[in-house]
């Protein structure tokens, strides 16, 4: 089969690689369409934690239709319409996961927009679940423009919550208030928000972080689940230190923690939102795997709003 793995470079090179087994606990999917994301970009330069660069291949959510169960997986799998959370792999033809993170996807449903929901979908509903943002809130989403942004925004407005979307343009902006935000902050004026939020949804973490900190109210949750704009900077600590009287909460969150019965939970959540017309994918670029190199240019730059997918065939 066909996988797109990192070069000593870093970039991707489309090559052929033996077909994988499925162990035990695991099933084999052979992918209809794959998620790109920003954890790609820092997978390919081995920026992330436990995983090598070069002879890896990037890719952590494909949706598939399951090929063969291992030793101990249910054999009426097989043959199932899946979302598949592989620890790493998906940028391949097929790709071999746990059990546990493998979430039903209707059958009626476009592919390609089940994973624009996918992962990001799935962080952003468990971060504002975690979050206990509700009705009457003020949500802060930054990076609102990206994949999970972009469903931040949505899933906290559908909760009956005031959000205000940090992006990057007034096209950006646009958009984010047709989705639901009932604000918009233009993060290139190089200044933040002029009012204070119960619940701020960071993607991008970065050295502007402590000052966003500081945007809390009382008993205000901040949650990080992304870090595309790297580090913290050094104020931070020293601003929660200094913020104590608040009672802040700062909660950094990611997928590769969640048990499966909370992943489960949040993507019948997701799925039953979907289907009922109240969240709404969004699709950015679909590009053929060749093009997998190109899609890592486009995320590292910032291009895209919403989600870039893959398709193996």
């Amino acid at each position: 089969m066909r996988a797109a793995v990192v070069q000593p470079s870093g970039a991707l090179g489309l090559i052929d690689v033996p077909q994988p087994a499925p162990g035990p606990g695991q099933v084999l999917v052979e992918a209809d369409v794959i998620g790109a994301g920003y954890v790609d970009v820092m997978l390919s330069r081995g920026e992330y934690r436990g995983i090598p660069g070069p002879g890896s291949v990037p890719g952590v959510e494909v949706v598939g239709r399951v090929q063969a169960a291992g030793p101990g997986a249910p054999g009426d799998l097989v043959g199932r319409r899946v979302l598949a959370m592989p620890a790493l792999g998906g940028y391949a033809e097929r790709v071999v996961v746990d059990v546990d993170r493998v979430l039903p996807v209707p059958q009626e449903a476009d592919a390609a927009e089940a994973v624009a929901l996918g992962v990001n979908a799935l962080v952003a509903e468990i971060a504002l679940h975690r979050a206990g943002a509700v009705a009457g809130e003020h949500v802060l989403v930054r990076g609102a423009g990206g994949g999970i942004g972009s469903l931040a925004t949505q899933i906290a407005s559908a909760r009956g919550a005031e959000v205000t979307a940090v992006t990057s343009s007034a096209a950006r902006g646009e958009r984010l208030l047709e989705l639901g935000a009932t604000r918009i902050v233009d993060r290139t004026a190089s200044t933040v928000p002029d009012q204070t939020y119960d619940v701020i949804v960071d993607t991008v973490a970065g050295p502007d972080m402590g000052r966003y900190l500081r945007l809390l109210r009382d008993n205000g949750r901040y949650v990080m689940c992304g870090g595309a704009g790297g580090a913290p900077g050094e104020d931070l600590l020293p601003t929660l230190l200094s913020e104590f009287h608040k009672s802040p909460t700062l909660v950094a969150f990611s997928l590769n923690s969640v048990t499966a019965a909370e992943l489960l939970r949040s993507w019948q959540e997701i799925t039953a939102r979907w289907t009922e017309g109240l969240l709404t994918p969004v699709l950015h670029q679909r590009l053929a795997l060749t093009d997998a190199e190109h899609a890592l240019e486009l995320l590292e730059r910032g291009t895209p709003f919403g989600k870039v997918v893959l398709l193996p065939r």
